[in-house]
């Protein structure tokens, strides 16, 4: 039997006597609630958009929508990569379209043909002549956003929010990345993947921050390496889960043959080979390694009872034969287990209309749902009430908490 390695990441101990209670079913569908959450929680914190492999020459792009908001990711000639409002500074049209692609030395936008540098600055308008006086092309450059790359992966965000620097964020995760060899993955040749379901974003965070539903509702999972699967809680707020794999020969046809297949990295440090490693930022976003890929997936809010799950996919730059069977067979109990977990998002999500839903009940296994509650109520303390406040009050109620809780710090 397979004796599974220490981690060097020690996780922070789940306290005796802590409140089982989760968020009320209110917060799951209120409007303001979610406009809200727009303003303190997405638009504020670091969101991922894709990895320097997806934008390897000049004039390659990633586009990044949010809430609203919308920025693209583009190399320029100097090999710099930087990051932009998607809105030309005339009236506001996007500069690209799409999710990703190449432009030739400078992005023009669709509408009437201004022309941008791909290091943002404004090289030319049609018809100037028709803009009176002329036009100061040094005030009109695309907008930057703050944008940040750590271990290969792009991370920006909208405004300054509370979060200090990615390399500081996440320097915990730094040894394990390094170790994963995060900053030479390759893009598959279809790397991005989409799925839009009904619920509010939160549901789908509540079933994806605890284990304790593996064993049941995650066959393949459970086959694979539901034994011996830990949650490490970490200072910041960060989160991650090891499942260790190996100890058995796996008994549904994806599992057996991808233990089989597995790769064998010397490479790795002890605690991260046979492992499948999750690893994740607040607010809505997990970075997973395996021994022979990596993925990055988000859950990005449409509205309060919308969300966009998405993420892209990446493997080993070399990648052999035994290696990509390994990666197909992943992928085949990675999309079992996608497919369990958005159907118990509904069910969770369904729950929190009901008048006979009493709140959650937690387990210690469960420890990270309430750790990624807490820090939802730091930034909104009005979801630490538990009826709901009147729309039109909301937003004037929580301003009132959050000015109290600076009074107090």
């Amino acid at each position: 039997m397979t004796i599974f390695p220490d981690t060097p990441l020690r996780s922070d101990p789940i306290p005796t006597g802590w409140d089982r209670r989760g968020l009320p079913a209110w917060t799951y569908h209120s409007q303001t609630l979610f406009d809200l959450e727009r303003e303190a929680i997405f638009l504020t914190h670091w969101q991922v958009a894709g990895h320097i492999s997806d934008i390897p020459a000049p004039g390659d792009w990633l586009s990044f929508d949010l809430l609203g908001e919308r920025a693209v990711i583009i190399r320029g000639q100097d090999g710099e990569v930087r990051a932009f409002m998607n809105l030309c500074r005339h009236r506001g049209a996007r500069v690209v379209d799409g999710a990703q692609g190449k432009c030739r030395g400078a992005l023009v936008c669709p509408f009437h043909g201004w022309v941008y540098n791909l290091d943002g600055t404004l090289r030319g308008v049609s018809r100037p002549e028709t803009f009176g006086d002329g036009l100061d092309k040094s005030a009109f450059g695309l907008k930057p956003l703050e944008l940040e790359i750590f271990a290969g992966f792009l991370f920006l965000r909208f405004r300054p929010g509370p979060q200090p620097s990615v390399r500081d964020l996440l320097a915990p995760y730094a040894p394990d990345f390094t170790a994963w060899g995060a900053e030479r993955l390759m893009p598959l040749d279809v790397s991005g993947w989409s799925a839009e379901l009904a619920v509010n974003w939160k549901s789908v965070r509540d079933v994806d921050n605890e284990g304790y539903h593996v064993a049941l509702a995650h066959p393949s999972l459970q086959d694979l390496y539901g034994r011996d699967y830990r949650d490490l809680y970490l200072p910041g707020g960060l989160h991650v889960s090891y499942g260790f794999y190996g100890d058995r020969p796996g008994r549904s046809w994806s599992v057996k043959n991808y233990v089989r297949h597995s790769p064998q990295r010397a490479d790795l440090p002890p605690h991260l080979q046979r492992n499948w490693a999750y690893y994740g930022l607040f607010p809505n976003t997990v970075i997973a390694f395996t021994p022979e890929s990596a993925q990055f997936y988000h859950d990005l809010p449409q509205s309060p009872g919308r969300t966009l799950l998405t993420g892209r996919q990446y493997r080993l730059a070399d990648e052999d034969r035994q290696t990509r069977a390994a990666r197909y067979l992943a992928q085949r109990i990675d999309r079992d287990t996608s497919a369990e977990d958005q159907q118990l998002s509904i069910w969770s999500n369904e729950s929190m209309r009901s008048e006979n839903f009493e709140g959650f009940h937690l387990s210690d296994l469960e420890y990270g749902l309430r750790r990624h509650h807490d820090q939802l109520r730091r930034l909104l303390p009005v979801m630490s009430r538990s009826a709901a406040p009147a729309e039109g009050e909301m937003r004037a109620l929580n301003k009132d908490l959050l000015c109290a809780k600076a009074g107090r710090a």
